[in-house]
């Protein structure tokens, strides 16, 4: 069994599964930095090369950082250049109206430094809301960054085709955009991903196992309600309650369950290889917080949906009404129930004050 591999151009290529960073970043429960990072180098040493983050992902890119830095001086630059950082620069929802060109390369400086890497392979840009500010001139500070060597691709996350075509229609070289992608959540499937096979870009799926709840752990558990103190299951919970009813949820679990039973692996590895399986999906995000969770990571390598899988899939799937609308539009929504979990300012923290005007 091998890592399956992308090129998201020729001579990048990327692991299919990515190692997420979100669940790094102290919201999902007590984190071990020291074991975190040790634990990236077993991920690395199995095929899984990538690594997710962002710049809000707060300490996230100081840990891959401090990873590489201890590898480059153990292993030596040929082990540490393995490894593929795909970051993003989300700029605050309250700093959009006026931020500069100046505060948009300090990101990419202190990622840069946070990394310690001379070159960011891939940036994934985000702006809460195009109707402030000039995003376009943030896109043209970002390919001037490329110029000066400071990142190698471009890309998106969280827009849909509307969003992300005039910045292509412009010029702009992007190679991929990240959106949430799962058997729950396929709004992508409805115009993005032919849109970006048109246009040379990979989908980097996140949200592939809807922050644990595609996991054995739900199977056969009543509907737990909102009540979490993770957000991140408050999020994917109101993708279950788009979805259907809990009970159509329970039923796709036990169809994954099923067809993992088929082919020895679990229920969530079903899930990932759905995902892998769509058009234009380039990589899975996976959130494996630990190294323990690397052998059922890895599952996904060493088996194949067969049509009879794929069907039994759809057919829960076509019964299901959501979520629908353009991607992120539900959590775009700043007054819906989705988008008011959603933290729009974090890009400044108070021991790190690059955009010191940015709201808390």
């Amino acid at each position: 069994m091998s890592v399956e591999t992308k090129a998201l151009r020729p001579g990048y290529d990327m692991s299919r599964v990515i190692k997420g960073g979100w669940q790094l970043a102290g919201d999902h429960g007590p984190v071990d930095r020291a074991t975190s990072i040790r634990d990236m180098e077993v991920f690395l040493d199995a095929g899984i090369t990538t690594f997710d983050c962002a710049d809000i992902y707060t300490g996230v890119e100081e840990m891959i950082g401090a990873f590489i830095a201890d590898v480059r001086r153990r292993r030596g630059t040929e082990v540490a250049g393995r490894v593929k950082v795909h970051t993003k620069l989300v700029p605050d929802l309250g700093l959009l109206a006026h931020i500069e060109a100046a505060d948009v390369e300090a990101i990419i400086d202190r990622s840069l430094k946070r990394l310690q890497i001379e070159q960011l392979h891939l940036v994934q840009f985000y702006w809460w809301d195009l109707s402030q500010g000039n995003a376009q001139e943030g896109f043209e500070v970002l390919k001037d960054c490329q110029k000066k060597g400071k990142i190698a691709y471009l890309g998106t996350t969280n827009w849909d085709v509307a969003e992300t075509r005039p910045f292509v229609d412009a010029g702009f070289d992007l190679v991929s955009t990240q959106v949430q992608y799962s058997v729950l959540d396929r709004r992508p499937a409805a115009g993005l991903a032919g849109w970006a096979g048109a246009n040379d870009m990979q989908l980097l799926c996140y949200g592939t196992l809807a922050g644990g709840f595609l996991t054995k752990a739900w199977l056969g558990e009543p509907d737990p309600g909102f009540a979490f103190e993770n957000r991140s299951l408050v999020k994917y919970r109101l993708i279950i309650d788009e979805f259907g009813p809990w009970e159509r949820f329970q039923e796709l679990l036990r169809t994954l369950q099923e067809i993992g039973d088929k082919h020895g692996v679990s229920l969530s590895s079903v899930a990932t290889r759905w995902v892998l399986d769509q058009p234009q999906v380039g990589a899975a995000i996976v959130g494996a917080r630990t190294a323990r969770h690397l052998p059922m990571t890895l599952e996904v390598f060493r088996f194949a949906l067969d049509q009879e899988d794929r069907a039994a899939i759809h057919g829960i799937l076509d019964g299901s009404p959501g979520p629908q609308g353009p991607v992120f539009g539900l959590e775009r929504d700043r007054t819906g129930r989705h988008g008011r979990i959603m933290k729009y300012n974090l890009n400044t923290r108070p021991d790190d004050t690059v955009l010191g005007d940015a709201n808390g």
